[in-house]
């Protein structure tokens, strides 16, 4: 994987970057905040409030990022493409022995 040159970058591009890691906090709260001893309508609230911020800042980033970076950060993001890099890799090195 390349390594980004940050100094290149504008600030949209690290701003839209900054907002789509932030928005992986506030989906990460979201499997948190059921375990949380507080009362339900506060669970409620702050499950809607986690969610709604990580949608906004996700797409919001996005539109910072470009339509091609953001597919591009969007498919690493994706469960479903987290293994074929390795089944691919796994293949190129049994065809290179």
């Amino acid at each position: 994987m390349a390594v980004l040159d940050w100094k290149n970058k504008n600030w949209k591009f690290k701003l839209g970057l900054l907002m789509v890691l932030l928005s992986l906090i506030f989906f990460g709260l979201l499997v948190l905040i059921p375990m949380l001893d507080i009362k339900r309508e506060q669970k409620i609230w702050f499950t809607t409030f986690s969610f709604i911020t990580a949608e906004v800042l996700f797409y919001t980033g996005g539109f910072l990022l470009g339509k091609e970076m953001f597919n591009k950060y969007k498919s690493y993001l994706n469960p479903l493409n987290w293994f074929k890099s390795l089944k691919h890799n796994k293949s190129e090195k049994s065809l290179d022995r």
